[in-house]
């Protein structure tokens, strides 16, 4: 799908007072791509807030050292969410917006998403996407080339975050030349590469390392290997004084062992339900996976949440997963 980034520039130039948001669970590409919109428009004069559904986790907050992303029902009211826009940034989900699904429900102004997910519901809004795009954040770089506005090394740190995460650091498929020439833009902008990666990976907590160490633990195995699984329950959390961030990208752990082409995760949230995690290495679609269970994602990673007790939502999901790697 391309992006009319001539509609989307006039859009940003009829209104004065943006709120912006992203999904629950807010990760780099998520969080890098609202601070560097929010950039860009405050340097066109406009007047931004960035609200979100969840709080930002403590390993992310680097990437917002003033700490001005706000989080509903904390930090702002619904009812003083308003302005002449409201923007949704990577996701184009009802239930990925939690919360601040609601505040958007009710906006009276403009709505846009900007978004590289494959799937989307009715959000009301007007879509800007591009699926071949990596990261939200690669959108959101070519925005402010499209609108010519200067990438500060605030935004440069933030949007190659962004990036750098959601291609795996740059192993995965969906990177391109393309992604390195962004890359090598916002390194010239300020992004320091080492500092960004020591700042994601070289922070564990011994609670997070304790936690990864559970989860690896519990690693078991199908189909000759091919499909990996592994779970979080929620004393998982309280035992080892983990937080509920530090299950991020836990999922790539599984994917380090030889002959695996699917891992999945069931990580329990803190008021029931789990939220699954689908990584492909092969033909199956986890995207097609995930909208099964009312989530969605990419072909080669995806999401969803799913109410019930770990013995319920595993029956559900297994058998659907050993299907689609049959299929394949």
């Amino acid at each position: 799908m391309s992006l009319d980034w001539d509609l989307l520039a006039a859009h940003l130039h009829s209104c004065q007072s943006f709120i912006l948001c992203s999904h629950i669970r807010p990760d780099c590409d998520a969080l890098g791509s609202e601070l560097g919109l929010a950039g860009i428009l405050t340097q066109l004069g406009k007047s931004v807030r960035i609200v979100n559904g969840h709080p930002t986790p403590p390993t992310l907050s680097f990437l917002d050292p003033a700490q001005t992303i706000e989080v509903i029902g904390e930090t702002a009211s619904p009812s003083d969410v308003t302005g002449d826009c409201f923007m949704v940034l990577d996701t184009s989900a009802w239930a990925q917006l939690g919360p601040m699904g609601d505040v958007l429900r009710g906006f009276a102004g403009k709505k846009l998403c900007i978004d590289h997910h494959v799937g989307e519901d009715d959000l009301g809004t007007e879509f800007f996407k591009d699926t071949r795009a990596e990261a939200t954040g690669h959108l959101i770089a070519k925005l402010a080339k499209k609108l010519g506005v200067p990438i500060t090394k605030p935004m440069a740190t933030a949007l190659y975050a962004a990036i750098a995460t959601d291609t795996g650091w740059f192993r995965f498929n969906s990177t391109t030349s393309d992604t390195y020439r962004v890359i090598a833009e916002l390194v010239d902008c300020g992004a320091v590469p080492s500092e960004i990666y020591g700042n994601l990976y070289e922070r564990d907590t011994i609670g997070r390392v304790r936690l990864r160490g559970r989860i690896l633990s519990r690693t078991a195995d199908e189909l000759g290997g091919r499909l990996v699984y592994t779970y979080v329950l929620r004393e998982d959390f309280a035992e080892t004084g983990a937080l509920a961030s530090d299950t991020e990208d836990a999922i790539n752990l599984t994917l380090a062992i030889a002959g695996t082409q699917v891992a999945v995760i069931f990580v329990e949230q803190p008021t029931g339900g789990f939220k699954l995690s689908f990584r492909s290495r092969c033909a199956v679609d986890c995207s097609l996976l995930a909208r099964q269970f009312d989530g969605g994602g990419h072909k080669a990673a995806a999401g969803a949440f799913l109410e019930g007790s770990f013995a319920e939502v595993t029956e559900r999901v297994l058998p659907v997963v050993r299907a689609a790697m049959q299929d394949g």
